[in-house]
């Protein structure tokens, strides 16, 4: 029996919907799996996470300590819960926090860590990352006493498999430290989902002409759910923040929908979401690039299509 470990991440008590793709990449015949959760109420987690085949929350917790504030100390007591569950994967988000924890990890435990990874395979001990912009996907052969991957947001379509979860509290003998602390968390005010972990995405491109334009793009992803994302040219022109680029210089993301808007499809910016499972290009320019590439064209001018298609959906 293959125990694996998944690094929970929430906002506000709430477990994020992008870990479900994690959680179904962990199932796999005799795997039993452990969510590691910390700065949570893990009774208040249980039912969602009992939904995709968790048999345990382990909610751990410092000596004393603010794991949350101290990322070292947090990355400590991981390493505790795994040893002490014997959990030898452990998968996580590739997020900003995903990344940062599981590469500390991997440092104290000294073993390989495949960070942006599409796919795993437990058993064989290998995982799918693209490399090259995009442009090849690798198969890796990960060697160590510990298996340690961070699965791309969106990559791995969830699958529930409802399992009966236990809460189990676990606090571990971390000991302080006067290394980093992290003080605040300020959070973008560009959208309500993360850009990352969205499953839609509306972009706009240098055609949308000002930082008050992107309204509509706003209206239109809001009516869906989804974040707002913007072209490098966009950004350059100061009509966006860095924080909503995408592209080979911004975010990678990976929606199951992604509209762009204005977007005339440079290899920069199709490095950013070619993985998106579903992409409609919206472009006055019949000739633009990002038509050899979308699922779906639609040539006219955004500023008539946009508003039309949110009106749509506000039906």
């Amino acid at each position: 029996m293959t125990k694996v470990a998944v690094l929970i991440e929430t906002t506000d008590n709430e477990v994020k919907a992008a870990n479900f793709g994690v959680l179904t990449a962990a199932h796999g015949d005799g795997h039993e799996i452990y969510a590691f959760l910390t700065g949570a109420d893990a009774e208040g987690c249980k039912a969602v996470l009992g939904k995709y085949g968790v048999g345990a929350i382990i909610s751990i917790e410092g000596d004393g300590a603010d794991l949350q504030a101290k990322p070292d100390l947090k990355a400590k007591a991981i390493i505790a819960a795994m040893k002490e569950y014997e959990t030898s994967v452990l998968l996580a988000l590739s997020s900003s926090e995903g990344r940062d924890i599981l590469a500390r990890v991997a440092a104290s435990l000294k073993v390989p860590l495949a960070t942006d990874c599409l796919s795993v395979d437990i058993s064989s001990s290998t995982v799918r990352k693209p490399y090259f912009s995009g442009k090849t996907i690798a198969t890796l052969k990960m060697n160590g006493a510990y298996f340690l991957s961070a699965i791309r947001p969106n990559a791995v379509e969830p699958a529930e498999a409802p399992a009966e979860a236990a809460v189990i509290s676990f606090t571990a003998v971390v000991g302080d430290y006067d290394g980093l602390v992290v003080k605040e968390i300020k959070q973008s005010s560009s959208g309500k989902v993360d850009l990352s972990e969205a499953n839609v995405i509306v972009s706009g491109g240098r055609p949308i002409g000002s930082e008050e334009n992107f309204k509509i793009l706003e209206e239109c992803a809001d009516a869906m759910g989804g974040a707002v994302g913007a072209s490098r040219v966009s950004v350059d022109e100061g009509y966006a923040p860095h924080s909503i680029q995408v592209g080979q210089t911004g975010k990678i993301v990976n929606p199951r929908l992604y509209i762009a808007c204005g977007i005339s499809g440079s290899v920069q910016h199709f490095a950013g979401m070619k993985t998106s499972k579903v992409i409609v290009a919206i472009n006055s320019d019949k000739d633009a690039p990002i038509f050899n590439k979308c699922d779906y064209g639609i040539v006219g001018d955004i500023f008539e299509v946009v508003p039309a298609l949110t009106a749509e959906l506000a039906k």
